[in-house]
């Protein structure tokens, strides 16, 4: 019971502590989970995020699953899930409740758009975790870099380009690294 307990917190605290979205939480999780607590090694997370990445939903919540499920199973699943989800969802309610009164408040826009630039250095960590750990592959700097270009400047769907890149690992690991 107590594990479940410890699973739930960990991640209510991750939820509760996280501004701008499921991403942001990606290196809390890590922070807590593979370095703090130990659960899972870098290898592991860096696969389990993979999966919660290119499993439909919310990335927080595919990698509260997996990470709950690897830990503990279905029941540890449910721990990691609510644990991510009741931060947010009382905030979100409590926000409804009163967002009439701050709508049009100057000094919360001014918060936001100083909380933004330390949102997207929490993006870019995970990154360059995974870049740090896998080593700084030449192809893979090129492949993001090419994903990035082609959602960014010429318009093409996320989805062509994780369809596209998904069929290109396919081929690249089917029939030109068995070759080298």
């Amino acid at each position: 019971m107590q594990q479940y307990l410890n699973l739930f917190m960990s991640f209510f605290k991750i939820g509760t502590f996280t501004l701008g979205g499921g991403y942001v939480m990606i290196p809390l999780i890590e922070k807590e989970i593979v370095n703090k607590r130990k659960w899972i090694n870098n290898s592991e997370f860096a696969e389990m995020l993979t999966l919660a990445q290119s499993a439909p939903g919310p990335v927080a919540i595919n990698t509260a699953i997996f990470v709950g499920y690897k830990i503990k199973g279905i029941k540890g699943m449910f721990a990691t899930v609510l644990g991510t989800v009741i931060p947010s969802f009382t905030i979100i309610i409590l926000i409804a409740i009163f967002f009439t009164e701050f709508e049009n408040s100057k000094t919360l826009e001014r918060i936001f758009c100083g909380i933004r630039p330390a949102v997207v250095a929490l993006i870019a960590v995970p990154v360059i975790n995974m870049l740090k750990n896998n080593g700084f592959k030449i192809h893979i700097i090129i492949i993001s870099a090419v994903s990035a270009i082609s959602v960014w400047l010429l318009g093409i769907s996320p989805v062509i380009v994780i369809i596209v890149a998904g069929l290109c690992a396919i081929i690249y690991n089917t029939f030109i690294s068995k070759q080298c």
